[in-house]
Order: C-alpha cells, then structure tokens, then sequence
C-alpha cells in the first residue's frame, strides 16, 4: 500500500482519538455547567432561608425587649409600650408582625380585673370572650400599634383555644419562644380577605407580689407561675411578601410546609413548583418549616449543557484543538463551584458565630439589668448603675475591635477605669504589672469587676478622698493575681454581707474566669485578691 494512504489512515485515527477526547471533555463540561447551576439555585435557597430565619430571630428579639418593659413596670405597660413601639417602628424597620400584644393570666370566672385594664387601655367597656372550661385563662389586654382590625381581638382568651394553649404551655415550661400552629387569628374576623396566621409567645413570670396563675397541665418541677404572655402574631402572606419583598417575582416557585416531610400541610404556595426545587429549613422559634424553592430556569439547567455537548461534538469534527480550550472551560467551572462551597462554608460558620455572639450578649445584657433593677431605689439611680456597667462592658468590646486582635491587655483595662475615675496621670504611672492578654469573656468580666471596684471606692473608700489605693497584678505560679489595697481609710468598710452586684461580679469571675476572689477589711484598710488560671492568650 502507498506510504500516502497509511499517512492518511494514521491521520484519520489520529482525528477520531482527539474527536473521542473532545467528546469525553464536552461531556464532562456539560455535567459540570449542571451541577453548578444547580449548586448555585441550593446557594440562593440558602441565603432565602437565612434571611427568613434571621427576620424572625429579629421579631423575636422585639417581643424580649416588649417583656423586659412589660416586667419593669407592668401597672404602665399600655402607655410604655405604645412608647416604645412608635420610637422601635418594627412595622417599618422589621415588617411581617401583625402587632405586639399582651395576654394577661386570669382564673376562670374573674374577669373583672381584666375588663378594668382594658377599659384603662383603650377606654371602652371590652368583655372577655369566650366561655371556657380551663381553670385558667390569657384574655388579650393589649396589641400595638393599635388598627381598627386589631381592636376585635381585645379581650380574647387566647388559652381557650387548644392549638394557641399547647404553644403557650411549651413557653410557660421552658421559658424560651413557642410558636403555635396555624391558627386563624381572632383579628382576621374584620378582614376582608382572610389569611392563615400563627403566633409566638414569650412568658413573664410572676415576680415578688405580683399575681400569677399556675395550670396542672403545664406545671413541671421548677416551673413558676405566670402573670402574662407577651406574644405576636403573624399572617403568613403578609409576613411572606415583608420578608422576600421583590425577590417573589425572580422566583418561580416557592412553597412552605408548616413542618417537616411531604405530609405536613401547606400553608404558602407561590407561582408552579418545578422538578428542580430545592428544600431548606425554617426555624420558627421551636418549631421547624420545611422552604422548597424552585427557580425555573430549565434552559440554563438543561439547555445551557445540551448546547456544549452540540457544540462540543461540531468542533471536534472540524479541529482538534478544542479539547484544550474546553479543558480550560472545565477547570474554570471547577474552581467557581469549590469557590462558591468554600463562600458557603463560610458565611454558615459566620451566621452561627453572630448568633453565638448575640445570644450571649443579650443574656449578660438581661443579666445586668435585672441585677442593678434589685439594687436601685430609684430610676435615676438605675440608669447611672447601668449605664457604668455597659460602659464597661462596652469599652472592652471596644478595645478588642479597635485594636483589631482577639485579646485585651489588662493594664489597658485598669487604667482606663481609673483615669475616668480622675486618677491623675502620676499615680497611674505608678500602677504597673506584666502584661496580661485577655480575651472577650475574660475582658468583660474584669471590666465590670474594675468598675464595681472604682465605683465602691468612689463613694466609700480611697477615691472619696480619704485613704490611698494601691493596685498590681503579677503572676503566681500557673496563676495570674491581681490585688485592689485601699488602706488609711476613714472607717473599716462592712463587707459582711454582698450586694446583687457583688454577687454577679463575683459569679462572672468564677463562671468566666475560671478564678475565685477574697475580701477582707480590718483596720480602715480594704483588700480584694482575684486569682484566674494564666492562659497565655496570644495577641
């Protein structure tokens, strides 16, 4: 045979070995656009889940707040809380609540204390309703901001009605948010157009004299008796449309089951499901929603890699060098797709972080007001407690992010306080110690600690005045010791007995610092030791 014809065989198998590759490739660039326009609608599912679930953590960070008024002053709550909701304007800030009420206990058969506070809020003559066979009851007192629609629910038993009942026992049992099941709300009897509701409630538990009630079917040990619940209520297409707003419209099908699994009933649905939908999860205080989401993009999920495999198999008839072009084409939508799960990764562990961090902010927060509310015989005398104990708090927090490093210096901690506290310059010189890195938890419990310490010594010992004060720190062995001295005082302080704040600064340092403190006072002379466990933060 011709040496020409084997050339052209040779260069025929040589077309059909790289077309075969240019095919293998296409092929594989083609299930890649899939899995990455599929990995990009789970992506924008997620961040639609995050958000929904964020608004509603939101709403319930609203209702805390209406409680802790509620329980400062329960005889003003209707002009507080009217306040409080104009200044706070979730309506606008936090769209999707169906107003804040209030749900006072009563037992069976005295309405008369409740019908009195509701002619004081709203100055009508508003009955309890209905009838019921509980031996307690939760009439509606109160709901803001106040609509003509709103005004029917007043006087509403809400522990008439089993599926509200059962959500307001799981709260009265655990003392954390209970969101019901769907319900159709008592407001929704004026509406025009009637909508699917549910609600969340949030107890308040009987304190000092207050009059509370207890129910056999809710009580549990250590359960305590409840005068209220502050609750809100939400219809569910105007809580859908307040969260998504205009991303309704780049969505082709959206529906939301009120639990977990296909049995559980629908009460959402949006535009046509499509066969690609992707499911999250809800987090509706203690219950769980199941979000399926469906985009619609059934060209981009199928069209887009059909027409590569078409086009990949035209060029591999014409030329051969395809193969590396879509290679590079490959390894492209590999590096986008490990991107967008590494971007994923990411904002999981930031969002858990921020709620981590929220949740323990709000509860030292919640601490310490309600440890200075027992101290304080006046309101005056609360916001100048308070305020000193955020401010230190606060200015820990901020030492640690404006200085852009996870950890504290003692010394900074320390010499702030006392400079506020009109230390002159030359006698902070001379407090000194080795440095002491501190982190978050360990800053703001000694931050507080010093200010306690500074404020005592302001009003009764060496920064009245009369007495000197020495302070230092020093490392002892595996622990770190700092040591408060005032001395020639003018009297012998008493310390037999703690104050509240006492109490929480000492708790802090135990629980936080894992260290302990000792008090001793004899002679006008005041020494306090705190000894902690040296960590050896790092900057």
């Amino acid at each position: 045979m011709r040496p020409s014809t084997w050339a052209d065989r040779l260069l025929a198998l040589l077309v059909r070995f790289v077309g075969l590759v240019i095919l293998l490739a296409t092929i594989v660039a083609a299930s890649a656009s899939f899995l990455y326009n599929q990995a990009e609608e789970a992506d924008q599912a997620e961040r639609v889940a995050a958000q929904f679930n964020m608004r509603l953590r939101d709403h319930v960070a609203i209702l805390e707040g209406v409680r802790a008024l509620y329980q400062s002053d329960a005889a003003a709550s209707g002009p507080g809380i009217r306040a409080y909701l104009g200044a706070l304007q979730p309506q606008v800030h936090a769209p999707g609540m169906e107003g804040i009420g209030i749900a006072a206990a009563m037992r069976a058969g005295t309405p008369a204390a409740i019908e009195t506070r509701l002619h004081e809020n709203y100055g009508e003559n508003i009955k309890v309703w209905p009838a019921t066979d509980q031996p307690v009851g939760f009439p509606i007192i109160l709901v803001e901001p106040y609509t003509p629609r709103r005004h029917v629910a007043l006087g509403f038993d809400m522990y008439s009605e089993p599926v509200r009942r059962a959500a307001m026992r799981r709260a009265w049992q655990t003392g954390r948010p209970a969101a019901s099941g769907i319900v159709q709300l008592a407001q929704e009897r004026m509406a025009k157009v009637k909508q699917q509701g549910f609600l969340i409630y949030l107890p308040v538990y009987t304190r000092g004299s207050q009059p509370g009630v207890m129910d056999d079917a809710a009580k549990t040990p250590g359960t305590r008796p409840v005068e209220a619940f502050v609750y809100a209520p939400f219809r569910i297409n105007d809580m859908m449309k307040a969260v998504l707003g205009s991303q309704l419209d780049k969505i082709d099908g959206l529906e939301i089951r009120a639990g977990a699994g296909p049995s559980a009933a629908v009460i959402f649905r949006h535009g046509k499901m499509g066969w690609d939908a992707q499911e999250q999860v809800l987090r509706i205080a203690d219950r769980q929603w199941t979000m399926r989401i469906s985009y619609g993009r059934f060209l981009e999920r199928l069209g887009r890699p059909l027409g590569i495999f078409i086009f990949g198999v035209a060029l591999a008839l014409l030329a051969t060098q395809l193969h590396r072009v879509q290679r590079r084409r490959i390894n492209a939508f590999q590096a986008l797709a490990a991107q967008k799960a590494r971007h994923a990764e990411d904002r999981e562990l930031m969002i858990g972080e921020m709620a981590h961090r929220m949740k323990n902010a709000f509860a030292r927060i919640g601490a310490l007001a309600r440890i200075t509310l027992r101290e304080s015989t006046s309101l005056d005398e609360f916001e100048a407690k308070f305020d000193g104990r955020m401010r230190a708090l606060s200015d820990a927090k901020q030492m640690l992010v404006t200085g852009a490093v996870d950890s504290v210096d003692l010394g900074r901690i320390v010499h702030r306080e006392l400079e506020l506290a009109g230390v002159s310059a030359e006698q902070l010189a001379g407090i000194t110690g080795p440095e002491v890195r501190l982190d978050d938890e360990g800053a703001q419990a000694l931050s507080l600690a010093v200010h306690e310490f500074v404020t005592n010594s302001i009003k009764y010992g060496a920064l009245a005045g009369e007495g000197n004060l020495a302070v230092g720190w020093h490392h002892d062995g595996g622990d770190i010791q700092l040591d408060w001295v005032e001395s020639d005082l003018a009297e012998t302080p008493h310390i037999d007995t703690e104050s509240f704040g006492t109490q929480f600064i000492r708790t802090l340092i135990e629980r936080q610092l894992k260290g302990s403190w000792q008090r001793t006072a004899v002679d006008n002379r005041l020494a306090i030791v705190i000894r902690w466990p040296d960590n050896g933060t790092p900057d």
